[in-house]
């Protein structure tokens, strides 16, 4: 910014931006805030979601990415007040993610929160995103099932995959992180604008993503919420695809504690 711009921000009474560009919100107004929702064949659940974040979000933007639904998800998201984006055809969850944080960051959102359409994310827990991401000043919150505010109950073997890669982010990362798969997070545009680069899986965002955000010295933070089960017979990972997930996300985990060890002792 040059002088002459900050100068004139701060007669006007703008707050001058964090170092390091972080998220601060405008005195002078309320952050404009993006809800994300990426949708794949979420015809009986999306319009009671999407009505309920509305009666306790009225005004807020609802962005529902929809990647090749091959139900009715797209009109009922739009009979429910969304706006919907349709990808061409199935491109993967990463890809619907990486569409809205596009939108956001084209249309001058300061916040996103994202959420699946499944009904797993309670829309009564956006505000606690929010809250967290405002109180904090991080760059990204992430909401914990797994912080004590109630317990959350999954088949053994999903937690055992989930209390694995907990364990191996925390250690990789040096702090605790107890939700390193959880899909409901808020985010400001510092956030958006790293989540935007080639890196980014067009399939499974998880954990070895959060070991990036962690490298690349971005400020994040867990949130104790409460989260919902599934619908029966509904889940990313079917068929052969856990085995698939384990092996990418190990291998990614491996490369990028490997780049960011690299980063961190630069050759002489």
């Amino acid at each position: 910014m040059t002088q002459a711009r900050r100068t004139e921000r701060l007669d006007q009474g703008a707050p001058e931006p964090r170092e390091g560009g972080h998220l601060r919100l405008l005195q002078s107004r309320a952050p404009r805030v993006l809800i994300l929702i990426p949708c794949l064949n979420e015809g009986p659940r999306i319009g009671a979601l999407l009505r309920e974040v509305h009666k306790l979000h009225p005004g807020t933007d609802i962005l529902v990415v929809d990647d090749g639904s091959q139900d009715d998800s797209v009109q009922r998201a739009r009979a429910a007040g969304a706006e919907v984006l349709q990808l061409p055809f199935h491109l993967g969850y990463g890809a619907a993610l990486q569409t809205g944080y596009r939108y956001a960051l084209d249309g001058g959102y300061d916040v996103v929160v994202q959420m699946d359409g499944d009904g797993q994310h309670p829309a009564d827990e956006i505000a606690t995103l929010l809250g967290a991401l405002q109180q904090s000043g991080c760059d990204l919150v992430i909401g914990s099932r797994f912080l004590g505010r109630r317990c959350y109950r999954i088949p053994g073997l999903r937690r055992l995959g989930i209390s694995l890669f907990s364990k191996l982010v925390s250690c990789l990362a040096g702090r605790q992180i107890t939700d390193p798969t959880s899909g409901f997070q808020a985010m400001n545009r510092r956030m958006l604008s790293f989540y935007q680069q080639d890196f980014y899986p067009y399939d499974y965002p998880d954990a070895d993503l959060l070991l990036r955000v962690h490298y690349e010295g971005l400020s994040f933070q867990e949130q104790a919420v409460e989260m919902l089960a599934g619908p029966p017979g509904k889940s990313m990972h079917s068929g052969l695809s856990p085995i698939y997930y384990v092996y990418k996300l190990l291998l990614s985990l491996g490369l990028t504690w490997l780049s960011g060890s690299l980063r961190r002792s630069p050759l002489p």
